[in-house]
């Protein structure tokens, strides 16, 4: 007697089947893939789910709310930050920081902190105010403050300029032609901007 082959589909199904971190892991990778291809609004728990080979139950047991979930898929998915570079100069440590940053932001999870940023309403952005400012921010300004302090003490810098305004240009200038132009900077245009913008910012008897 031959057996009918539907027969052995629950076995198999049952044998694949995921748990615990291994399922979260991945619910909350479709999640960023999600955000980086149809953006926040076009995110939705049963599209997540698809995603991730799962039930829309297995998403909502974990996390009972978009907002939630994306929190948490970001939480995951943003880049750890190491040291900042130390090339010998103000120049090139800023050139590196900038590729670095260019790199995160078209990512896939740099394209998933963007549509939050840019599609949020101010009340739904400002549940991601912790994860970003954790995960984006505050690493931003210590790998800028290190380069900075390290340019003062060889006298490439002015000593003054360790300020948080200072921190704040060279990531709003990233920030703002992507926002605008939603166009990726070219290692030419990064150095223009180091060169014509930050330099000048940073130099000595600049005020």
């Amino acid at each position: 007697m031959v057996t009918p082959r539907w027969t052995a589909a629950p076995a198999q199904a049952a044998s694949s089947r995921r748990r615990g971190a291994v399922l979260e892991r991945a619910i909350l990778d479709a999640a960023l893939e999600q955000l980086s291809t149809v953006g926040w609004s076009g995110l939705t728990m049963e599209g997540v789910a698809a995603g991730a080979q799962t039930g829309k139950a297995a998403v909502y047991r974990r996390w009972p709310s978009k907002e939630a979930l994306v929190a948490d898929a970001l939480r995951v998915g943003l880049p750890s930050f190491e040291d900042a570079p130390d090339l010998g100069s103000v120049r090139e440590d800023l050139l590196a920081l900038c590729r670095a940053a260019r790199e995160a932001m078209y990512s896939r999870p740099g394209f998933a902190v963007r549509s939050v940023i840019h599609e949020c309403d101010p009340a739904e952005a400002e549940q991601f105010h912790g994860v970003i400012f954790e995960g984006i921010v505050e690493p931003t300004v210590r790998l800028l403050r290190e380069v900075i302090n390290r340019g003062i003490a060889r006298g490439e810098v002015r000593s003054d300029a360790a300020d948080d305004h200072v921190f704040d240009a060279i990531p709003a200038m990233l920030m703002y032609r992507s926002k605008m132009y939603g166009c990726e900077w070219s290692d030419r245009e990064l150095e223009e901007m180091v060169d014509r913008f930050a330099l000048p910012l940073l130099r000595p008897g600049v005020g």
